[in-house]
């Protein structure tokens, strides 16, 4: 098959690329980041992410962003959707697209750290303030923290990497929820693959068509912690229409005889290797998500970072990748301060 994507090296919807791995090691007071565990990927997962530049993504990114913006900006708050023009609106957030790499520094003689940081490239590093450590914890699958930061208020790491923070957190989570939620005419129920923090759950709930929606979060540890900590989500894993999967997502929607009218991908960046690479693949979207959405369904991921620099690493590719599959397939961006980079999002509609 032509144009097929060499393996994706980036690190999360929460990471990095592996060009921005060479980090100086540091001691850290407190250490917040741990090794992954994940399976290798099958190889036939490695060869149906599309290729960026393929497509001749640069050029078509202005064209598809602007038509997006466009067609939900007449249903949505004013700044959820950005064009890739250089008009910069309020709304929409992420998880960060910074390097994996972050210490906690300790000043002479005092206990408590004073800096999480995260580099984001060998020559470029992101120092957060902050005033405590709340919460530690350490799952079969990753390391979890809160912070909480001098600007950003609290903040949710996960494997070292910035995941959320207070202050900013509703833009990348209003930015994947509200736009096929507001598209598509009548949405009653929504798969969400991933999400174990409660936030994304927590916007969708807001729609008062929702009947029902399943999470579905590998890691029963983190959905536990966030469930203890982030008392913004209280509500959220409180409600009575949620329900929650602890399940490999790919394994829940193959199994699950229900169709969907939105699904939405708040996962991890496709890594070769790591747990969420699968959830990525022209295979995956073909043989087991296109067939798991209703009629007129909708189906919205999270993309990666999505800047001028950085929106080749997985940005492009997920959407090339997508529109292999799907006819209808806009993305869209917004500006996340606490990752200090534009992140992106793409969805796709199985109707005119």
């Amino acid at each position: 098959m032509a144009g097929l994507v060499e393996s994706t090296r980036c690190a999360g919807r929460r990471g990095h690329s592996e060009r921005r791995a060479g980090w100086r090691q540091q001691p850290a007071t407190i250490p917040l980041s741990a090794t992954k565990s994940s399976s290798v990927a099958p190889a036939s997962y490695t060869e149906d992410i599309y290729r960026a530049s393929e497509l001749d993504s640069s050029p078509a990114l202005c064209g598809f962003a602007s038509s997006c913006g466009k067609m939900v900006l007449g249903s949505c708050e004013e700044g959820i959707v950005r064009d890739m023009n250089g008009l910069e609106n309020s709304n929409g957030y992420g998880h960060q697209a910074a390097a994996a790499k972050q210490q906690l520094e300790r000043e002479d003689g005092e206990d408590e750290s004073k800096w999480y940081e995260e580099e984001i490239d060998d020559d470029l590093k992101i120092c957060y303030a902050l005033n405590s450590v709340l919460h530690r914890g350490t799952s079969k699958y990753q390391e979890i923290a809160l912070i909480d930061t001098k600007h950003f208020g609290k903040a949710l790491i996960i494997d070292g990497k910035m995941q959320s923070t207070e202050v900013d957190e509703f833009i990348y989570h209003e930015s994947l929820i509200h736009p096929p939620l507001l598209f598509h005419p009548d949405p009653k129920t929504v798969f969400i693959m991933g999400g174990g923090e409660g936030s994304a759950a927590r916007e969708v709930l807001r729609h008062k068509t929702v009947e029902r929606v399943v999470m579905c979060d590998i890691d029963d540890e983190v959905v536990e912690f966030c469930r203890t900590y982030l008392t913004v989500n209280r509500d959220a894993f409180q409600s009575q229409k949620l329900v929650l999967i602890i399940n490999d997502a790919r394994a829940e929607l193959e199994k699950n005889g229900e169709k969907f009218d939105v699904i939405v991908g708040d996962l991890a960046d496709p890594v070769v290797g790591g747990p969420c690479y699968q959830l990525y693949t022209k295979s995956f979207y073909e043989h087991v998500l296109k067939p798991k959405l209703a009629d007129q369904g909708i189906f919205v991921t999270q993309a990666g970072p999505a800047g001028v620099l950085t929106h080749k690493e997985v940005f492009s590719s997920i959407y090339n990748t997508l529109r292999h599959v799907f006819k209808h397939v806009k993305a869209y961006t917004a500006h996340v301060p606490s990752f200090a980079d534009t992140w992106g999002w793409v969805m796709v509609r199985t109707f005119i």
